[in-house]
């Protein structure tokens, strides 16, 4: 799971690098492909049975999220520093307990709420609407989130499915989702660093899936969730070495509290699901 943060900050560097010559769709089309082509492969071996699901909608509609969120975080990164969109990007796991409780009844007790409304206020913290300390472009980092924690409770709906027939799904669905678009958007990239970076893109951002996947068939989600928070740790060091951005103090306080409110909404999930086993 370390490993796959780490080279999704890595992933998340080459595309805000790569916004300055083309469009953040044709950035995520990129992004997909090395993905794309392993499910491919897997069709191959497997045949189409790795598609085999009761709920095909659910499947699309979590596809359509993952191209979604995608492009909201790249378009984000285009303004806001990249550790800046890390940190906001942590309201993800306060609202896939606030849609666990909406759309699949899951309880959450006064306690998690508590945890969820100050992580929702250390969120402010770091975009402070209306001062003008980090871009509007911030709060497009917030529906991506809303859009990632959409496909997270899919993935819960999802559970009598495989992985392989949920990745598979998200994979192809995206692409083409994508696709749709990307004439309109599309340059041709120049041989040379163009092509070595988009296709690290690619084969990174596969790499790190697969280690997320890997991780998760190993380990329960909740031990694994607060190891998603290191992200900050590389958003940070790229954006400062790459960019030459590095966080204000209210960004690493709100990150900090962001933290802290995420690691106990896990801990809670884990003792309740504890209590009911």
């Amino acid at each position: 799971m370390a490993s796959g943060m780490f080279l999704f900050s890595m992933v998340d560097t080459i595309a805000k690098f790569l916004t300055n010559d083309f469009h953040p769709i044709q950035i995520m089309w990129s992004r997909q492909t090395g993905l794309v082509i392993g499910v491919l492969i897997l069709i191959g071996i497997k045949g189409f049975s790795i598609f085999h699901t009761k709920r095909p909608l659910l499947q699309i509609t979590r596809g359509v999220a993952a191209a979604g969120s995608g492009i909201l975080f790249i378009f984000a990164i285009v303004y806001v520093p990249l550790a800046d969109a890390v940190a906001v990007s942590f309201v993800a796991p306060f609202l896939v307990t606030v849609m666990g409780a909406l759309f699949l009844g899951e309880k959450v007790g006064i306690r998690r709420w508590t945890a969820i409304s100050i992580g929702f206020l250390a969120t402010l913290l770091i975009i402070r609407p209306g001062l003008g300390a980090v871009h509007p472009a911030a709060f497009l980092v917030v529906l991506a989130a809303s859009l990632f924690a959409l496909r997270q409770i899919l993935s819960r709906a999802l559970i009598a499915d495989s992985v392989t027939t949920t990745v598979a799904f998200t994979a192809l669905v995206s692409g083409a989702v994508l696709t749709i678009p990307l004439p309109f958007v599309w340059k041709t990239p120049d041989w040379g660093m163009d092509v070595v970076l988009l296709s690290a893109l690619a084969v990174l951002a596969a790499i790190a899936e697969i280690c997320v996947i890997k991780a998760l068939s190993l380990a329960e989600a909740v031990i694994l969730a607060p190891v998603h928070y290191t992200l900050i740790i590389w958003g940070t060091l790229y954006g400062f070495y790459v960019f030459g951005d590095f966080p204000d103090i209210w960004t690493w306080v709100g990150a900090i509290i962001i933290t802290l409110s995420g690691i106990y909404t896990v801990y809670r999930e884990h003792v309740l699901s504890k209590q009911k086993t």
